[in-house]
């Protein structure tokens, strides 16, 4: 179905991709995974035909479906309209049996009937009248159904997200290719995907940096190295693959330590006979015994040609038979220093509602077409106390970026107060990345937001892995994973004791994620997630705030929100 044969690619002087070589078959689930900017998102590219290898083969026997990473859909298009352009040829198929039944409704000849007869083959060969059922079960799993007639101008970045995968599973390929799908989905539409992508006929390959949900789809793994940039390939899910790594690493290092103790004792043997060479030329050539200086001399010879093997022998050790040290596994550190703290009462939400309307004056509800004010929630009262990690949980579109952005102070309630407590600093991180200057560098912002000098800038953001010449990168040349690691740094830098975080581990590369999980555990401050992560709401999550019923409520668990 797939193969890609000794596939190179570089930009500039930057190789990406090298010597890439791999096969995936018909019907295989196959995760990719890798460090964030390390060409993940630029092999899928060259895989769908959107960009060219600089070298090798790419031989593709199948339809290829590819969903893109940050999708952007600028259409004039209702939701219903834009999905059902994905399957032209279907509708054109099926138009054309209705019209045809139509006619023999009137009346019937043979030619007609064979016109028909060949214009049912062909629509049946597109799936029939089982496609309607597939349309209708791909909608209602993302929760669109009830949406099929909005405009997709109107739609959230998450939503959009939604409607093009929406369209790409419609279409239905032999090959789908997934850049970070889960990114944007709550948590029914992401369990929903888990059980699609099961039970799909097709093959797959995926990009998440949600450990979970690549352990429930797929059964091998390509990990794309960031300092060789090639591909190495692992049987089983994701566990299957931390396993086999841990083995393969603690393989490397006891290889490097006996290789290092050979070292160690080949060269003290070296330097032994040296010793004793050195010893006899000038211990022995004084005894006026010609046939004594002769026999040292000749020993001494011997014993230098040895002691030249042996630093030969350690010469190879180091060069061509050279043993490499495991490197660190590729992470970002995520260090919160001393911060001040604040009141026990963080955040107050007092009777807060909210109605939103993009013609509309700010702080004035909008209005149905009956005049009446539509609110997208109303009467919030729920406290943020001091420490308390809070996941914020619901289906797209419900209000969680919205209660952030009024918690934030970039929105006004349009009723009741959002009260921040005595000496809080909220730190907010936005999911769509927006806030970033595209023609900024991470040198320049940071040193935008703190009292250091280049050296210390740089030092700084070396933890957040950008290095070298890196940090002189403009925003918009970012992968989306380096641009969610410059926001966290952003986070850090400011002194926040108060987190709102906007789905924060989207794009983030999943040893990246593991740490940045572990950094919020240790965080003295106070956080408000919104996140669709089962892992972090049910390790790390002291309560639970979802929009319900036109308002939003706390709950204690998952649990508790599903009953």
């Amino acid at each position: 179905m797939l193969q890609l044969s000794h596939v190179t690619k570089s930009f500039a002087a930057q190789t990406i991709l090298a010597d890439v070589s791999f096969v995936v078959n018909a019907g295989e689930r196959v995760g990719l995974i890798g460090a964030n900017g390390c060409g993940k998102t630029t092999l899928l590219r060259i895989i769908a035909g959107d960009e060219q290898p600089d070298r090798g083969v790419v031989s593709v026997r199948a339809s290829v479906g590819y969903l893109p990473q940050g999708i952007a859909l600028d259409d004039a298009r209702t939701i219903g309209a834009y999905i059902r352009a994905g399957i032209a040829e279907y509708d054109d198929a099926r138009q054309r049996v209705e019209a045809l039944a139509a006619r023999m409704a009137q009346s019937s000849s043979e030619k007609l009937l064979a016109e028909y007869g060949d214009a049912f083959a062909r629509f049946d060969a597109l799936g029939g009248y089982a496609v309607e059922h597939r349309i209708e079960a791909i909608l209602a799993g993302l929760q669109l159904v009830a949406a099929r007639d909005t405009p997709i101008a109107q739609l959230s970045g998450g939503q959009r997200t939604r409607v093009g995968l929406a369209r790409l599973l419609i279409a239905d390929p032999d090959l789908l290719l997934l850049d970070e799908p889960t990114n944007h989905l709550d948590i029914a539409a992401l369990e929903w995907l888990e059980k699609f992508l099961r039970e799909y006929r097709g093959a797959a390959i995926i990009v998440s940096h949600d450990w979970a949900f690549l352990d429930a789809t797929v059964a091998r793994i390509l990990e794309l190295d960031d300092q060789t940039h090639r591909v190495a390939e692992y049987a089983g899910n994701y566990s299957a693959y931390v396993e086999a790594k841990a083995r393969e690493r603690e393989k490397q290092f006891a290889t490097w330590q006996d290789q290092q103790d050979e070292i160690a004792r080949l060269s003290n043997a070296a330097r032994h006979l040296r010793g004793i060479a050195k010893f006899r030329k000038g211990g022995k050539a004084d005894t006026g015994d010609g046939f004594a200086r002769g026999f040292f001399a000749n020993r001494g010879m011997e014993t230098i040609r040895r002691a030249k093997q042996i630093e030969r022998r350690i010469e190879h050790l180091l060069t061509d038979g050279r043993v490499d040290k495991p490197a660190r596994s590729w992470q970002m550190k995520l260090e919160f220093g001393a911060m001040p703290r604040g009141g026990q009462i963080v955040v107050a939400l007092e009777d807060v509602g909210f109605a939103f309307g993009s013609d509309d004056l700010p702080g004035r509800p909008a209005r149905d077409l009956a005049g009446r004010a539509t609110w997208l929630f109303r009467h919030v009262n729920l406290t943020l106390q001091h420490g308390e990690r809070i996941a914020l949980v619901g289906p797209n579109g419900s209000g969680k970026t919205t209660l952030l952005r009024v918690i934030a102070g970039e929105l006004a309630p349009t009723e009741g107060n959002a009260r921040i407590g005595a000496n809080v600093r909220i730190g907010y991180m936005p999911q769509e990345q927006e806030t970033l200057d595209a023609n900024a560098t991470p040198l320049a912002l940071i040193r935008a937001l703190a009292p250091l000098d280049e050296t210390q800038a740089r030092h700084f953001l070396h933890f957040f892995l950008f290095e070298g010449d890196a940090v002189f990168t403009r925003v918009g040349a970012l992968s989306y994973g380096e641009r969610a690691r410059l926001l966290l740094a952003r986070l850090v830098v400011s002194g926040a004791n108060c987190l709102l975080l906007d789905e924060p581990i989207n794009h983030l590369d999943i040893p990246s994620h593991a740490r940045f999980m572990s950094a919020l555990d240790a965080f003295p401050g106070t956080i408000l997630i919104a996140t669709h992560d089962r892992a972090f709401i049910d390790q790390f999550a002291t309560g639970i705030w979802s929009p319900v019923e036109g308002t939003i409520k706390r709950f204690v668990d998952r649990g508790e929100l599903g009953r």
